[in-house]
């Protein structure tokens, strides 16, 4: 495992983070313990959860781990995420001090410490004025609740109104940016990557596998398998989608191929492929079991030529309509609390 710094901050995490999204849902207490143990003992020390994961039970099961091992606890750098809603009532979501207070307080708790380390914005929200969240964010820092903050599904404009106006107003300034990011999702690059760097911001990718595509278990046409979460029909239209893009099974094909030739899996080299892009602080990996957790570390041993990377840059080139600018994700950023303005 190697290091690096938490973006333009002093703090140091491991290239790879566990992501955490999946404890308490779909794995539950027994197996996330196991991942958690498993990852530190591979040399990690960067974990990522937010308030929403299984209705906060993600950071519950966290907390309980820390307090069973303090040691390994104090090691870990902790990051948890705000905005989306944790109740039914009309102050329970957004980035509002109102709401940020409360969440942090809760996240705390749940967590069993007195502070995180790195605490991010998990969507820009339209209602709150940007400057009552960084004011509230710059307390929290000066209060010792947290150490630092960032923000998480950004555009590059947002990213940069909320950097320039916490440097005009002398707040502490934001270390990370969260995106999605992978060989099939590459919009960053048209502008919030250029964006991050120019702030100093430090790249945390999710969904560095696309959802599972990127590990080579889907073939073209073939219907998903119970359980898989393409199966469901809400996610069909995306597996169909998928499926009939050329692009999808070119890079899959490359990725393949690549992992040939250095006797390894695609998604290591997938993984590989994103540690080597500029900005990139650490990758979230999204692992359901221990197994996929040993498989996906094992990208720290791939080592791609330029002539791999150029390959797998030529195939994925990015594309205008992806994240952050798709219809999706940009009613999810910029979704209204109904009877607002």
């Amino acid at each position: 495992m190697r290091y690096r710094t938490l973006g333009n901050s002093g703090t140091i995490v491991s290239e790879l983070a566990l992501g955490t999204m999946t404890f308490g849902a779909e794995s539950d207490e027994n197996e996330s313990t196991a991942m958690l143990n498993h990852y530190l003992d591979a040399g990690g020390n960067f974990i990522d959860t937010a308030d929403v994961y299984a209705g906060g039970r993600s950071e519950e099961i966290i907390g309980q781990w820390m307090k069973s091992s303090p040691a390994r606890g104090d090691a870990v750098v902790l990051t948890t995420k705000a905005r989306f809603p944790t109740g039914d009532g009309p102050n329970d979501v957004g980035v509002s001090r109102r709401h940020l207070a409360r969440a942090l307080d809760a996240s705390l708790q749940r967590l069993g410490v007195d502070h995180i380390d790195l605490y991010q914005l998990h969507a820009w929200e339209q209602l709150t004025p940007i400057e009552e969240s960084l004011r509230f964010l710059d307390d929290a820092v000066r209060a010792g609740k947290i150490s630092h903050y960032g923000f998480s599904n950004y555009t590059a404009w947002q990213l940069t109104k909320a950097t320039d106006l916490a440097a005009r107003n002398g707040y502490t300034p934001p270390v990370t940016l969260q995106p999605q990011y992978n060989l099939l999702t590459r919009g960053i690059e048209l502008e919030i990557v250029d964006a991050a760097l120019d702030a100093g911001l430090g790249l945390l990718p999710w969904s560095p596998l696309a959802g599972g595509w990127l590990t080579g278990k889907y073939r073209r046409g073939a219907e998903p398998t119970a359980g898989n979460r393409y199966a469901k029909p809400q996610d069909r239209a995306v597996r169909d989608q998928r499926d009939n893009d050329e692009r999808v099974w070119e890079v899959i094909a490359t990725l393949t191929s690549i992992a040939d030739a250095h006797s390894s899996a695609p998604v290591q080299v997938a993984l590989a492929w994103l540690l080597a892009k500029p900005a990139v602080t650490s990758v979230i990996l999204g692992a359901r079991t221990i197994d996929q957790l040993v498989d996906n570390l094992a990208a720290t041993d791939v080592h791609l030529s330029e002539a791999e990377l150029a390959d797998l840059d030529r195939v994925s080139a990015p594309r205008f309509d992806e994240y952050p600018y798709s219809a999706w994700a940009r009613q999810d950023r910029h979704r209204r609390l109904e009877g607002g303005r």
